[in-house]
């Protein structure tokens, strides 16, 4: 990018300098030095200051286009957990099944409103909507639509991209609702990603996404949806584009459009979204740049007007009307100068004040991430902690007892507990990413005993009747044994605070299995679960303060659905909750005999 310096008039130099004939030789070498000094040094502030500031306007450019990646990925995964919790809701599978859709509509605007989503559909297995947020689409048919077709095929929800007429593209998330093994339709949210759009086309970037195959679907240019990069160059090119984008938001300034964007070049910023291959490409012109260097070389040149202005004062000092007249000139730039210094003061204080702002909020988000994972790990340690001090506790008294074989075994009980406490610290993020890959071939019956003797303390304190049917024949899954260990025990430890009330306290712990899965099925005789769709939210509980922070069913969810499974949770008929962990079955030869039972009391 060529950068020019602003030219200095001739006038002002004809004016203040005598006539050379007037000037002796040592004033004129003089000049000659101060002359070449200002243009070197000038020279040499225009490429550091151009330098410096176009990495700064880099750098920005690459925060701004991380945020827009940060705001697609954030919208993308809020609107991808709602069909699978639509898919569940009780009062569709009702509506589907006996096609009685007259307050299906409007449940879906309440469900709307909460989560934030363009619009939501319900189709049925004929692909009519039957109940839409939109009453103008209700009655249509999307049997012929990819969101439909897809979301029938696949048993997990999808993520479909479709062109509209109008040219623009939409996005939804669709999954498809069954019950008792059969399809009763498919539930559609459409993800608003046009907003964002709207959003960048209010700056003075021209910005645009691309899927995997090189389609931009997503642009401050309309034109360019649907084409290749090359194409879209070719039919609005990346300046215009930016210029279009100042004169949508020239009409806040006095000034015109023009005035706010100058210079063709413009800064190329690529980016991956870790999303199905999309790449996010903004461009960002060099305007502001030469407007910082231009205003401190500004400053330079006025410090070489005065030092050149004091400089004829001294040759000129003879003639006393100059004299008075170079001595106004110098008053008027010293003033000047010191106004521009201020305005450089106001802007330096600025930012620094915008970067305390954003450290200060750098640390707030570290301390609010550092109070979630405190929570998570004070309520997954609370058990192993209780454990550990009924066997300190009994290898004392073993200890004063003169019973020193039987204390080494409790220390070897809070030897393996020390252990898997340091296995829970780093299963602590389950619930936020995405696991299985230390997944290996295991005895569900092992699981459910191991479990069983974690909570052997408390089953001993509670005096609860624990009731335990398994098969004698191996049931295998493919998962990570800790981890669904850990499943088991939330769910004993809620089923036996349930029972708190309860005279005679009961657990029932069924493991049951068939030609494709696995059901774990924990049971208690409490008073029940009042809200079973909050059941599974992060921080929801129904203990009272203290006994728990609402984390374990939340983080028992996600590790479920990483091993390829689901948690369910209702009320069972005669009283109390029944929460069923159901898995894949791993061999097909560990399924067939499964009628042998044992109980344990």
């Amino acid at each position: 990018m060529a950068l020019t310096n602003p030219p200095v008039r001739s006038d002002q130099s004809d004016a203040a300098i005598p006539p050379p004939q007037r000037l002796s030789l040592r004033a004129r070498l003089a000049l000659v030095v101060l002359i070449s000094l200002a243009v070197a040094t000038v020279w040499i502030s225009n490429e550091w200051l151009t330098a410096r500031y176009t990495e700064t306007t880099r750098s920005r450019a690459e925060l701004r286009l991380a945020l827009y990646s940060g705001n697609l990925i954030s919208e993308l995964q809020r609107n991808s957990v709602v069909p699978l919790l639509l898919s569940r809701d009780p009062a569709l599978i009702g509506a589907l099944s006996s096609s009685d859709y007259a307050t299906s509509s409007q449940r879906l605007i309440s469900f709307r409103d909460e989560i934030g989503a363009a619009s939501l559909m319900l189709l049925d297995t004929d692909g009519r909507i039957v109940a839409a947020t939109t009453r103008e689409s209700l009655g249509g048919s999307s049997r012929l639509a990819p969101y439909y077709i897809e979301a029938l095929r696949s048993s997990d929800t999808v993520f479909t991209t479709t062109r509209t007429e109008t040219g623009a593209y939409g996005f939804a998330y669709a999954r498809k609702i069954a019950s008792g093994g059969l399809n009763l339709g498919v539930i559609v949210v459409e993800v608003d990603l046009a907003k964002f759009e709207q959003s960048w086309a209010g700056i003075s970037d021209a910005v645009l996404v691309s899927n995997s195959e090189g389609n931009i679907i997503l642009s401050t240019e309309p034109r360019w949806r649907g084409l290749s990069e090359a194409e879209a160059f070719s039919t609005v090119e990346p300046q215009t584009a930016i210029a279009r984008a100042v004169q949508a938001t020239a009409s806040w300034a006095s000034l015109p459009a023009e005035a706010l964007f100058s210079g063709d070049d413009v800064l190329r910023q690529d980016a991956r979204i870790p999303f199905q291959g999309w790449r996010i490409t903004s461009f960002t012109t060099y305007s502001s740049v030469r407007e910082r260097v231009n205003g401190v070389l500004a400053l330079e040149i006025m410090g070489f007007a005065i030092l050149l202005a004091f400089t004829f004062y001294l040759i000129s000092r003879r003639a006393t009307s100059r004299s008075l007249l170079f001595q106004l000139e110098s008053a008027e730039l010293r003033q000047l100068n010191a106004a521009l210094s201020r305005e450089v003061a106001e802007r330096q204080k600025a930012e620094a004040n915008l970067q305390v702002a954003e450290q200060t909020l750098a640390q707030s988000s570290k301390l609010a991430v550092l109070g979630e994972m405190s929570a998570a790990v004070s309520h997954e340690l609370n058990q192993p902690l209780a454990a550990m001090k009924t066997y300190l506790a009994g290898a004392k008294l073993l200890l004063q007892r003169k019973r020193p074989e039987e204390a080494l075994s409790s220390f070897q009980r809070i030897d393996d507990l020390i252990e898997r406490m340091g296995a829970i610290t780093r299963q602590l993020k389950s619930y936020a990413r995405k696991g299985g890959d230390a997944c290996t071939p295991l005895d569900i019956r092992e699981s459910v005993s191991a479990a069983l003797g974690m909570m052997e303390p408390q089953l001993k304190r509670r005096q609860v009747r624990i009731t335990r049917n398994v098969p004698r024949a191996p049931v295998m899954v493919m998962g990570d044994r800790l981890r669904l260990e850990q499943v088991l025990i939330n769910l004993m430890r809620n089923a036996i605070d349930a029972t708190k009330a309860v005279d005679a306290p009961q657990v029932d712990i069924l493991l049951t299995a068939d030609e494709k899965s696995a059901r774990i099925s924990v049971r208690d005789n409490g008073p029940g679960v009042e809200d079973l769709e909050q059941l599974f939210e992060p921080f929801y509980t129904t203990k009272q303060p203290g006994d728990g922070v609402g984390l374990g069913l939340a983080i028992s969810s996600g590790i479920v659905a990483d091993l390829g499974g689901r948690l369910t949770a209702r009320n069972a008929t005669t009283g109390g909750a029944v929460f069923e962990v159901e898995l894949p079955i791993f061999k097909e030869e560990a399924k067939n005999d499964v009628t042998g039972v044992e109980a344990a009391e």
